[in-house]
C-alpha cells in the first residue's frame, strides 16, 4: 500500500515516515525543503533500513503533483505540507493563505482526478481558539473569529473546506488531526526538530540554552492561576504523534467517512515543569528569567484525547521525562541541527 506524505522531510513528517516504513507501508515523500533539510530524508532511510521514493515538488505545482500520481499507485495521502510559524503568519498572511489553503485545494483536485480519496490532514488545536473549557474536546465549538492568528485560521478554513468536500462526495475518507504541542525527537537522536533561526517553541529553545547556543530562556509570566504560576500546555512526544497518523491511516482504510480527533496526552505541564524535568533527566542547568506575560497567551490548555483512544485505538505512551531526554539526545548529537551533518 503506497502512502504519499507531503512535507515528509519536516519535523513531524519525518518521524511519521519512519513509523510508516517500520510498519511495512511503501512511502512516497513530497517536499520542497522550504522548512526542512534533505539530510532528514537520508536519516529516515538509515533509521528505518528501508528506501522510499522522493520528489522535490511544491504542492502548488499541480502539473508536477499530477505526474507523481501518474507514476505511482497511491492509496492514501498524509498531508503535512504547509507553513506553520504563528508569528510569521501575522507578518505575511497572504503567503500563508495561498500556500496552505490553495496548496490543499490543488492536492485534493489532483487526488480526485486520480481516484485517490483517502486523506489524513495535519490540523492544529489552534482551531479552537481560546479554550471555552478544560480539557478541550472535539465537541468544543470552533469559530473563525476566535482563532488568534492567520496560521490557525488557515487550518480551520482547510478543515471546513474538507468537510464541504466530503459533503459533496462521500467517497472521501478524511481524518482531521488536531495536534497540541509536539516536542521530543526520535530516540536514536538522528532526527528531531531543527528550527530556522531562533526557535519560536519552548522545547527547542530550552535545548539550545542547554547546549550554549542561546544565553537564557525567557519565561513569559509567573502569575497565571496555575500550580507554579507559569502557563500550562499539553505536550506530546513527536513519535506518539507520528503513531497517531499511522492509526488514522488504519481508520480511514476502513471507509470511515470524515471525523476529527485531538492528538494530545490529556495532561498539562507548565513551562517550569518542562524546565525542571529537562534539568533532572539530563543533568544540566537551564538559565532562565521570568518576564511579563506575552499578549494573547492563555493560562491553561490541554486536551481530552478519549475520542482518539476509542475510535483510532491510539494513546500517547511517552511522558515528559522521555520528551526531555530525547530532545537533549538529538540536540547533543546535532548541535547545529541537520547543518554540517556528516
Amino acid at each position: 500500500m503506497a502512502i504519499l506524505v507531503t512535507g515528509g522531510a519536516g519535523y513531524i513528517g519525518s518521524h511519521t515516515c519512519v513509523e510508516l516504513l517500520k510498519d511495512g507501508y511503501d512511502v512516497i515523500i513530497v517536499d520542497n525543503f522550504y522548512n526542512s533539510k534533505p539530510e532528514a530524508l537520508r536519516r529516515v532511510k538509515a533509521i528505518s533500513g528501508r528506501d522510499f521514493k522522493f520528489y522535490e515538488c511544491d504542492i502548488l505545482d499541480a502539473e508536477s503533483l499530477s505526474k507523481i500520481f501518474d507514476e505511482n499507485k497511491i492509496d492514501s495521502v498524509i498531508h503535512f505540507a504547509g507553513y506553520k510559524a504563528v508569528g510569521e503568519s501575522c507578518q505575511i498572511p497572504l503567503t500563508y493563505y495561498n500556500n496552505n489553503i490553495t496548496g490543499t485545494i490543488v492536492l485534493c483536485e489532483v487526488m480526485a482526478a486520480h481516484g485517490c480519496k483517502n486523506l489524513v490532514f495535519s490540523s492544529s488545536a489552534t482551531v479552537y481558539g481560546a479554550p471555552k473549557k478544560i480539557p478541550m474536546t472535539e465537541t468544543d465549538p470552533v469559530d473563525i473569529e476566535g482563532v488568534t492568528n492567520p496560521y490557525g485560521r488557515t487550518k480551520l478554513i482547510i478543515e471546513e473546506m474538507l468537510k464541504d468536500l466530503y459533503r459533496s462526495d462521500n467517497e472521501w475518507n478524511i481524518a482531521l488531526l488536531r495536534y497540541f504541542n509536539p516536542i521530543g525527537a526520535h530516540e536514536s537522536g538522528m532526527i528531531g526538530e531543527d528550527p530556522n533561526g531562533i526557535p519560536n517553541n519552548l522545547m527547542p529553545y530550552i535545548s539550545q540554552v542547554a547546549i550554549g547556543k542561546l544565553e537564557q530562556l525567557s519565561v513569559f509570566g509567573d502569575d497565571y492561576p496555575t500550580h507554579d504560576g507559569t502557563g500550562v500546555r499539553d505536550y506530546i512526544h513527536v513519535v506518539d504523534l507520528a503513531r497517531g497518523h499511522v492509526a488514522a491511516l488504519g481508520w480511514i482504510g476502513k471507509k470511515r467517512g470524515l471525523d476529527w480527533f485531538n492528538l494530545g496526552t490529556g495532561v498539562g505541564y507548565s513551562v517550569l515543569d518542562i524546565v525542571r524535568s529537562f534539568e533532572k533527566v539530563n543533568g544540566v542547568t537551564i538559565n532562565y528569567k521570568i518576564g511579563p506575560r506575552r499578549p494573547g497567551d492563555i493560562a491553561v490548555c490541554y486536551s481530552d484525547p478519549t475520542k482518539a483512544k476509542e475510535q483510532l485505538g491510539w494513546q500517547a505512551q511517552r511522558g515528559i521525562d522521555e520528551m526531555c531526554r530525547d530532545t537533549w539526545n538529538w540536540q547533543k548529537k546535532n548541535p547545529n541541527g541537520f547543518d554540517n551533518a556528516d
